[in-house]
């Protein structure tokens, strides 16, 4: 009864999070969705594109159900698994993420949280592993990530939040007397000597 319970819980926050991250591209400009916002070129079409290749690959090869969606080998990478190249249409992205999902729910849905896997790209001793390891692992990959699009995107636009439901309505002038307060604070603890 614990396994469903605990397999349950671990996926509906998996299926949350996603939702989240793709959320973060509602009503952005293609230059928006794909343009560097950190100085190492993070951007969040970038940031989908590279979750999906990581739930695919944990949630696919590690059980020996391969992906039926085309992954970069890890050898060969070069970082473009982080950005959309001027001929990848964010839809293209946005749904080859979604048929990653479907592949993922099925491993999830047929395996049981003890079913063994194999990662091998990671050091000994730790490449044997099973479903609940890699739930744990796919999961803070994906909530890591929707964080940083959450942060991105509030840069962007000040949008904040984890669903459109639980969005509040900008007040620019609250937004900049709280960050003056915080700003404020910071300056004035500067002075405090350890």
């Amino acid at each position: 009864m614990i396994d469903e319970f605990a397999k349950g819980t671990l996926h509906g926050r998996l299926r949350r999070d996603r939702k989240a991250l793709l959320w973060k591209l509602d009503g952005l400009s293609e230059y928006d969705a794909r343009r560097p916002l950190t100085v190492t070129g993070t951007n969040l079409l970038g940031l989908v594109k590279h979750v999906a290749g990581v739930e695919a690959r944990y949630l696919g090869e590690v059980f020996d159900r391969p992906s039926p969606e085309p992954l970069p080998r890890w050898q060969d990478h070069d970082g473009s698994d982080l950005w959309a190249a001027e001929d990848e249409a964010r839809h293209q992205i946005i749904e080859s993420y979604r048929r990653t999902w479907e592949h993922s729910d099925a491993t999830i849905d047929e395996l049981a949280l003890d079913s063994p896997g194999h990662v091998p790209w990671w050091p000994e001793p730790y490449p044997n592993t099973n479903l609940f390891a890699i739930l744990v692992h796919v999961l803070g990959e994906t909530n890591r990530h929707a964080g940083h699009a959450d942060i991105l995107r509030e840069g962007v636009d000040g949008r904040t939040g984890m669903r459109p439901e639980h969005e509040m309505e900008i007040d620019e002038d609250a937004r900049i007397a709280y960050c003056a307060k915080i700003e404020q604070a910071a300056r004035s603890a500067t002075s405090i000597q350890a």
